[in-house]
This record gives C-alpha cells, structure tokens and sequence, in this order.
C-alpha cells in the first residue's frame, strides 16, 4: 500500500529553560542550564538536591482551582503543551474532522506526585482509608492523552506509551505510522513527566542515577565529560502536531519539516544499565534509518540520548561509530540534557523538538559544561562543545533509551515538495 507522507505542523514546550517553543529553542542556541537547587520541597536530606524545575509555572495561570485540582501536575504541563501545539499549528476544530485527530502521548511515570501524596496522607492517619476521589484518574499514566482529547474533542486514535525514558520518542513514532497507514489525519503526539518531587529524587537517589555535584548544579549535567557522574532530574511537557501532508497543503498549514523514519529496539540485556557494546543502540539506529530509506552519509545532527551517565555516554558512542562509520566525524552530536536535565518520558518529545528546529534553522545546539576530555572518547568525533554550530542539517536523529533496555529513535528531514 501507498503510505502517506508525514510533517509537523505546530509545537509546544514547557521545559526547565523555556515555557514556550520559542523560548525553549533560544535558550538552547545560548546554552542555557535550567538547574538549580530545588524549590518544591526541602531536599537538604536528599542526596541530590537541585534539578532542572519547570520555572514559575501556576496552574491557576491555565486552569480554574476546581479543574486543576483534579489533575497531576504530569497532566497539567501535557495540557499546557499541547495548547501551544495546537495554536501554533492553526488548527481550526470547526473546519477539520475531529473524527480523524488523535492524541498519542508518552510518560514514563505519569501522576508519581499524586501518588507520593495520596499514600503519604494515608501513612500518617490513623488507618482509616481516606482518599481523594480523583486518586485514581490523576495518578494513571494515560490520563493526559485523554485530557487533551477531551479538551478538543479529539475522537481520533487516543492511547499513551509506557517505555520509561523512551516513552515518547515511541508515542511520535506510533503517531506516525498511524497516519502514515491512513488511520488519522493529525496526530497531537508528545510527552509529560513531573518527577521531581520527594519520591522521584528520593528513589534515583537510592538508584545512585543522579548527580550529587550539589555545589554547581548549573555544572552537573555533563556528558561525554571525564567527570560527568550521572544525570540531572528535569521535568517538563513537549507537543507536536503531526499531519498528513496532503491535509497540511489542503489547508495551509506551515510545515517545520517531514518526520520520515523511526526505530526502536530492546537491549535485552539489564534492568537499568546500557548493553556495554551499544547493541540496542545500534540497532534503534539502523532500523531508523531502514525505515526512512535513508543512508548514514544523509544524516548531519544526532541528537544523542547523552544522559552524563559513567556507561551509558559510553556505550551510545561506540554505537554511533558501528552506524555511521567514517560519516561519523562530519556529524554533529550534541546532548541537549546537558541544559534541560533528563525529563524522562518527556524527553523524547523535548529532543524530538530540538532535533526538528536544528533542521529547520541549520544550527546545532551544544553539549553544555564540557571541561575535561574523555580518553574514551574519540577526540576526532564533533560533540557540538559549549557552543551551537552553524551548518546545513539536512536532516537529524534523536535518540532515547529508557530502563528496561527500551530504545526508540526517529528522524526529521527538511521539507521539499
């Protein structure tokens, strides 16, 4: 069968360095961090104790007190999001057939606040269950898919995907194979994660996944660095609308650029740690690639998974240079982590937009907080240090991994008729 082709047509962005698209995009080119100590919650006991918070974000700027009280804090930056997406993609809801839009969104927790505060009540009373009725709906990981359909009328394919840190790099994938197959017009795709609370930094600490650089937080995010230590907890929302291209030109749609292949792979290997050689890596890579019908000598931006880990850095390279090659070193590979934190099931959709605008503007964002070299490490391979880098990106792949040994990845292309 004839598959259709698939573009972007609007985005949306709530992240620890910009609570808009735009604003995210520009804090990314300067090379921005968005850590810092945490302000949530007292974290002098903790470990860690700063992350990569969502900055001055009210609910009541958004929602009314009664609707946003029913809603975890995961589904309010997924509503916020997505809001953006759609305004930014003109969508008229009385002009399209809400019948053929969908909604395909990715957390790898979901509402973990909700349920850190639910079972902390719980645990100090006198044993009498007493819970809020909304416990349930506000907890469940696939309640922002729903939400959002429900705030648009969105009667389309509607699920959510749970693979921890590749949550919705694998939601933009289904969203694309969807329309590509004919089963939507439009797709709102992306992913939300709102972890940094008490369990979230609680429970990665006792993972030792976290940095405790807690005298530079601004600092500590830093991959393929001899002394990156782990990575740093973010939390965020980002949206894409993705679109039949013949239902974009129908209707005037500005076009960011063609999503053209995905991939995605299990290591098989361990509960948290990358396969050492990079396997599933590798092989998320090549089926990325199979699926676009593309060769690695097209590619010129990897938006890496780079999460400032001791292993993981490691591994992701070596699959890097299996894939590319020689092409490799005339890449640009670049960990956009090292600004935003690692917004977990989110982070695919962050990248994703990242990995997107880098096609559309020819401008590679950097790898922040690079001080030492890596013997490891190639020296000849171009990690995008410190500062963006202009130059023509024909086309990008964004990478995430997620415990489990879930690998997803996918690739944009510039747009021509």
């Amino acid at each position: 069968m004839r598959l259709s082709r698939v573009v972007v047509t609007g985005i949306g962005a709530l992240t620890p360095i910009g609570s808009t698209a735009p604003e995210f995009w520009d804090a990314l080119i300067a090379g921005k961090s968005g850590a810092g100590l945490i302000t949530r919650f007292d974290a002098s006991k903790f470990k860690t104790q700063f992350a990569c918070e969502v900055k001055n974000f009210d609910a009541a700027n958004f929602f009314d007190r009664k609707e946003a009280r029913k809603m975890d804090p995961c589904t309010h930056y997924a509503l916020v999001a997505a809001d953006e997406a759609v305004k930014d993609a003109g969508l008229d809801l009385e002009k399209i057939n809400c019948d053929r839009v969908g909604v395909i969104f990715g957390s790898g927790i979901g509402g973990l606040e909700t349920f850190y505060n639910e079972c902390s009540e719980f645990a100090r009373g006198d044993g009498t269950p007493r819970f809020n009725p909304f416990f349930i709906p506000k907890m469940i990981a696939d309640i922002s898919a729903g939400q959002i359909s429900m705030r648009y009328g969105f009667r389309g394919p509607n699920f959510t995907t749970v693979s921890a840190c590749a949550s919705s790099t694998n939601a933009i994938i289904d969203a694309f194979t969807y329309i590509r197959l004919n089963k939507a017009n439009i797709i709102v795709t992306g992913g939300s994660e709102a972890a940094v609370n008490q369990a979230g930094v609680g429970g990665f600490n006792a993972m030792h996944a976290l940095s405790t650089r807690n005298d530079s937080p601004e600092t500590a995010s830093r991959p393929f660095d001899l002394d990156r230590e782990g990575f740093v907890l973010g939390e965020g929302a980002a949206s894409l609308i993705l679109e039949n291209l013949d239902h974009a030109i129908a209707r005037g749609a500005k076009i960011y650029g063609e999503i053209v292949g995905g991939g995605m792979s299990a290591d098989a290997h361990h509960i948290t740690a990358p396969h050492p050689e990079g396997l599933g890596a590798l092989n998320v890579m090549r089926a990325a690639l199979e699926d676009a019908e593309m060769n690695p000598e097209d590619l010129d931006y990897v938006n890496v998974h780079g999460t400032s880990t001791p292993l993981g850095d490691i591994a992701e390279t070596k699959a890097i240079q299996k894939v590319f090659g020689n092409h490799a070193y005339k890449l640009n590979i670049s960990s956009t982590k090292s600004m935003t934190g690692h917004l977990l099931g989110a982070a695919g959709a962050v990248e994703a937009i990242a990995a997107l605008l880098s096609v559309k503007n020819d401008i590679v964002p950097p790898t922040i907080n690079h001080f030492t070299d890596d013997p490891q490490f190639d020296p000849n391979l171009n990690f995008t240090f410190n500062k963006a880098q202009k130059r023509e990106v024909r086309a990008a792949l964004s990478n995430t991994f997620g415990f489990g040994g879930h690998n997803a990845s996918v690739i944009f292309r510039k747009f021509s008729a």
